[in-house]
């Protein structure tokens, strides 16, 4: 019936094209959330003024940690977000956003 009102196949590519689309709006934003998130909860962990904190910048330099204090942080961030990063995800991680995007990845 829907194929004699002239629906069909291309109705549905539409729905699923706007389907698929919205939710990738909902991820690009949950991933920029979950990024601010860590952002202000290193600041405040750390008694450092957020605006000095940027996406990119390496969490040991910027926040002046080692690498115990880092541990510190990632655990508090597992148990913010309700995750676990397995140690191999993290070695080599020292920047904001790649942080983010491996506890997106668990999400």
């Amino acid at each position: 019936m829907n194929q004699a009102l002239g629906f069909g196949s291309r109705l549905e590519e539409d729905i699923t094209a706007k389907i698929a689309k919205g939710a990738k709006k909902i991820a690009m934003k949950s991933a920029e959330q979950t990024l601010d998130e860590i952002l202000s909860l290193a600041a405040a962990h750390f008694r450092v003024p957020r605006e000095k904190l940027t996406p990119d910048g390496d969490f040991f330099k910027t926040l002046g940690i080692d690498s115990l204090q880092a541990l510190d942080l990632l655990t508090r961030l597992e148990n913010h977000f309700h995750v676990e990063l397995p140690d191999y995800e993290l070695q080599g991680v020292s920047d904001f956003r790649t942080l983010a995007g491996r506890i997106q990845a668990r999400l």
